[in-house]
């Protein structure tokens, strides 16, 4: 690939040239998806509607990918919500896809959500909830999603394995109201962290393997989700709370006496001896463009609290220990609290890499949202808010996949592959880029 068609590594969309340059490494990547499908026409639809996400569309909603693909919207909009194609097995290929290239790498999952502010309320699961991307209290649609990195410092690849609707009580509670929205009836509220465990055990189900996984202290401040992980056999990191309570030694007995009671993590960081007789420990997470990253560390093996019966008035500490870990960021003065159910063994250096490995699906759902048209949907049936998600993630991947390849084989005579290609003004008719217009220029 030469200079003028080099794939821009800083903006993951392309334009006509980019687009023709990658035509065979795209056809060969959708052929994996194709037994996913019964008919050439409806397969021709996918072809169409990931194009139009990829490239630069100045919307990524399924009105213009129709009209810029020559297809009437009403077509399109029931290409995602009833005709018959095998979304399922689509997602389970993008998982195998992802098994095959760990290449006995490092792999995290990352779990997360993510908000879409919404303005109407006919989509599936919309509702006035705390939404992080308007950062307050919002109409909107939450994601659940789990990620896999393989947290390269010099070339990561990234790519999100699983995306599932966080239904809110009150969708689940007006069964009619999710019946026209074609909710399936085994879709319930649950509360994210159960819907992130849902994720890893059925990935692990498709023969994916996490070294770890990390999460943030939404799903760390339930202490029944580590318990989760450790059923699953999944060693993890996560934030917690400054408030999460355990102990440092075994209580002696059952008791509401102060003495025996679990303490806050904060509390245990400033008063107990395992933390304060012991020096901070100055770890480099990584190098940035602003200069190393440094946090300063403490860890001790601490005790988690079990509620016996789920009663919350009889706290029994857990059989095993748990690192409890405390990190000061001296330049910022900003706090962390982690908890991991690694061994006691491990490297403290391994976890803290892997607990600051987060920004991975921080930086996937930017570029995703921005360039590949994640949170671009408008419908109104479950169906196609899944298969648009899994549409974005099909783009991501293949954008990901030839983002990694020229990371590792640019050269001298591919001077363009690091540098910006340039500024798009904004396709508007996808039909220019006639190799992809018609299904049996694609199909291999």
């Amino acid at each position: 690939m030469n200079s003028s068609t080099a794939y821009n590594l800083e903006s993951l969309v392309m334009n006509y040239d980019q687009l023709a340059s990658f035509e065979p490494a795209l056809a060969r990547f959708l052929e994996k998806v194709r037994p996913c499908f019964k008919r050439d026409k409806t397969f021709g639809y996918l072809q169409k509607y990931i194009l139009g996400l990829m490239t630069d569309l100045k919307r990524k909603s399924i009105e213009p990918i129709a009209l810029a693909s020559g297809i009437a919207v009403r077509t399109l909009q029931e290409f995602l919500a009833f005709f018959r194609w095998n979304h399922d097995l689509a997602d389970k290929t993008l998982v195998r896809e992802v098994v095959n290239r760990q290449h006995g790498k490092r792999s995290i999952g990352v779990l997360d959500a993510s908000a879409h502010a919404k303005q109407g309320k006919y989509t599936p699961g919309v509702q006035r909830q705390w939404c992080g991307e308007s950062g307050k209290r919002d109409n909107c649609v939450i994601g659940q999603h789990l990620l896999y990195t393989d947290n390269d410092a010099a070339n990561p690849f990234s790519c999100v394995v699983a995306s599932d609707l966080y239904l809110p009580k009150c969708w689940d509670q007006d069964r009619d109201r999710c019946k026209r929205a074609g909710i399936p009836d085994e879709i319930t509220y649950r509360p994210r962290w159960k819907i992130g465990i849902e994720q890893i055990e059925r990935t692990m189900a498709q023969g994916l393997r996490f070294d770890y996984v990390t999460y943030d202290e939404e799903y760390g401040k339930v202490p029944e989700f580590v318990y989760e992980l450790d059923r699953l056999g999944q060693k993890a990191i996560g934030e917690v709370p400054c408030n999460f309570r355990a102990w440092v030694k075994r209580p002696a007995c059952k008791s509401h006496r102060a003495e025996h009671a679990s303490h806050r993590a904060d509390k245990i960081v400033s008063h107990s001896p395992a933390f304060y007789g012991q020096s901070w420990r100055k770890t480099i997470i990584k190098d940035t463009t602003r200069g190393k990253c440094i946090w300063h560390v403490k860890s001790a093996q601490v005790y988690l609290v079990v509620h016996k019966d789920g009663k919350a008035y009889c706290p029994i500490p857990t059989d095993r220990t748990y690192w409890l870990i405390v990190a000061h960021n001296k330049q910022t003065d900003e706090i962390k609290y982690f908890v991991s159910n690694a061994p006691a063994k491990e490297k403290l250096d391994t976890l803290m890499e892997i607990a600051f490995s987060r920004w991975h699906v921080e930086k996937w759902f930017e570029r995703a949202k921005q360039e590949c048209g994640f949170g671009a949907f408008e419908v109104r049936t479950y169906t196609s808010l899944i298969r648009h998600w899994l549409a974005s993630r099909l783009a991501m991947y293949f954008l990901a996949d030839q983002t990694y390849r020229l990371r590792g084989e640019k050269s001298s005579d591919n001077a363009g592959a690091g540098s910006r290609y340039g500024e798009y003004a904004g396709v508007e008719d996808l039909a220019k880029v006639s190799v992809f217009m018609e299904t049996e220029s694609i199909c291999l």
